[in-house]
This record gives structure tokens, C-alpha cells and sequence, in this order.
């Protein structure tokens, strides 16, 4: 299975359109947030992950996050959140994570995002003053 895209976002919704087929609504995609206090505060982004299972795959996985200080793999762990899943061979479906993450200053940080033991996809987030 692959990650095809990951994003924060504000709004995330599924429907179908007239022929029955799925269809996502994202709105408000963004990669900065202004905390919503001065700083320390706690902020609670939420990441929306689309992730497609080959037909010839099992279709089981578990898709893990881990929010870092930076882009290296050794960066310090701010979250982590990991989850099992299930998706039809030859499908697509999505995962959303909301970490709290509790920041003593404005930053940048890194949600790393992976399906079983895959290649990281990282999507940055900057944090800004108030």
C-alpha cells in the first residue's frame, strides 16, 4: 500500500455523486496554523491521509504518525499515533489524525506518515504566533 497524498486540513467530508461514485471534500488545507493562545499552547491539527492498496495486496496495514521536531528520522518525537486498518485490494481509502501537540514557541514540525514499515511521506506545519 502507498500513501498517494497527505495533508492538514480543516474539513474533510465523503459523498457520492450522481452516478454513486465516492467523492472527498477537503477544505481548508493548509501547511501553517496560528496558535490560538501565546505561547506555551497546546494546538490539535488534523491530518488527512488517502492511501491506495494495489489489487495484488492483502489489503490490512497500519498507518502510523509521528510528529517530529524536524525532517530527519532521528528528530525528536513530539505524537505518535498508529492504527490498523483494512481496505479493499485495488481501492482507496483514508485515514485522519489529530495529535495534540503542546509547543513552548512558534515552529515548524514535521508530520511523518508511513503505511506498515513503507517509506515516510513527510508534510511540514508551521505554527505561528497568535
Amino acid at each position: 500500500m502507498r500513501i498517494v497524498a497527505a495533508l492538514f486540513v480543516e474539513n474533510f467530508a465523503l459523498r457520492t455523486d450522481s452516478a454513486g461514485l465516492a467523492r472527498i471534500d477537503i477544505s481548508g488545507a493548509h501547511f501553517s496554523l496560528r496558535a490560538s493562545s501565546p505561547f506555551p499552547c497546546t494546538v490539535a491539527p488534523h491530518l488527512a491521509a488517502i492511501v491506495h492498496c494495489p489489487a495484488d495486496e492483502r489489503g490490512n496495514g497500519v498507518f502510523e504518525v509521528v510528529v517530529r521536531d524536524g525532517p530527519a528520522p532521528d528528530a525528536g518525537q513530539l505524537a505518535r499515533n498508529a492504527s490498523p486498518f483494512t481496505v479493499e485490494p485495488g481501492k482507496f481509502t483514508y485515514r485522519l489524525v489529530r495529535s495534540e501537540l503542546t509547543l513552548e514557541a512558534p515552529r515548524q514540525v514535521f508530520a511523518h506518515c508511513r503505511v506498515d514499515d513503507g517509506p515516510w511521506h513527510l508534510v511540514p506545519l508551521s505554527v505561528v504566533a497568535p
